[in-house]
């Protein structure tokens, strides 16, 4: 949930160097800035993490820091707050929300949820706070195998909001799930015949992908994994070419980390940049030293949902340790 009115637009007395600026205000706020690897490059270099979901949720627990800047979407705003009622927990942009988040509405999964009364739910960390508080146990790509291995197999689950991930993780782990039938649209918009051209193009390229992704799509992958282990994988692989298939983004620290290898950004279907999420592109290094300058757009929730929420999101932190 938002509070507060969004930053004021941009003025004449914007700063000509924002990441000067964004320095200065940082320290006077005693701030942190968290950043997920799908935000511009100028973003990622800002940051003071940068990270996938689980990385973050970690940094958000950890953090000694006053003010929580998060760039990113609302889902990961909302988890920095769970985790610090007591702080200022900022989101540069209030239209910066989650595709897959909004394919479960809280009513509708409520119902879903009684329909199967002796399950347990297990949650992607890309849903809103409300599902959240509805789950026993947050997931993230990173640890969604680890921690459904964990539950004795006599019970039941449901897994929400993505079903392609919830798939994925049925085949791992033979475990028998019920899915919510949600997606992201960045990773359904993967075009398996142009990735198969851009493969006969590029036959030395090893092809890796989000589990997130389409099964016809996964499974032409060399490699499956959260954005963490993609970044992980291609600096101990020993090829030089990778055929990225999750939002490209993560190219910008891959590029960094190893710039002697080719990321080729997987093709979309039609002739678009649909495989950039467009809610994570919101955010722009204007509006975060906005944001802390004005200190709004905050994130706040009802204390209810966020000792609820605050739950299963530390089940997950505990069974990942």
């Amino acid at each position: 949930m938002f509070t507060t009115a969004p930053p004021k637009s941009a003025t004449a007395n914007t700063p000509l160097d924002l990441f000067a600026a964004i320095a200065e205000l940082k320290q006077a706020l005693n701030a942190v800035i968290l950043a997920h690897y799908y935000q511009e490059p100028d973003i990622q270099d800002i940051a003071d993490y940068i990270g996938d979901s689980l990385g973050l949720s970690r940094q958000a627990a950890a953090t000694d820091a006053e003010v929580i800047v998060f760039a990113g979407v609302h889902f990961m705003a909302e988890t920095a707050k769970i985790l610090n009622p007591d702080k200022l927990v900022l989101l540069p942009d209030l239209n910066a929300g989650c595709s897959l988040a909004d394919t479960c509405p809280p009513d509708q999964f409520a119902a879903f949820k009684a329909q199967h009364p002796d399950h347990i739910v297990v949650s992607y960390i890309n849903c809103s706070a409300e599902i959240k508080a509805m789950s026993d146990i947050i997931c993230t790509s990173s640890n969604a195998v680890s921690l459904i291995e964990q539950i004795p197999e006599e019970q039941p689950i449901i897994f929400a909001p993505d079903k392609n991930l919830g798939r994925y993780v049925m085949q791992q782990t033979g475990r028998d799930l019920v899915l919510w039938q949600g997606s992201c649209m960045v990773h359904e918009t993967f075009s398996e015949k142009k990735l198969v051209q851009l493969k006969i193009t590029h036959p030395d390229a090893e092809i890796i992908a989000h589990p997130e992704c389409e099964e016809p799509v996964l499974h032409h992958a060399d490699f499956i994994g959260s954005t963490t282990a993609l970044l992980n994988y291609v600096q101990r692989s020993d090829r030089t070419q990778f055929i990225v298939v999750t939002e490209p983004g993560i190219i910008h620290q891959m590029e960094k980390l190893v710039p002697t290898k080719q990321f080729i950004p997987a093709p979309a279907t039609g002739n678009c940049a649909c495989n950039e999420c467009p809610h994570m592109r919101l955010n722009t290094l204007e509006k975060l030293y906005l944001a802390m300058k004005h200190r709004q757009p905050e994130i706040t929730m009802p204390e209810a949902t966020r000792v609820a929420a605050l739950k299963p999101i530390q089940a997950m932190l505990r069974m990942s340790a």
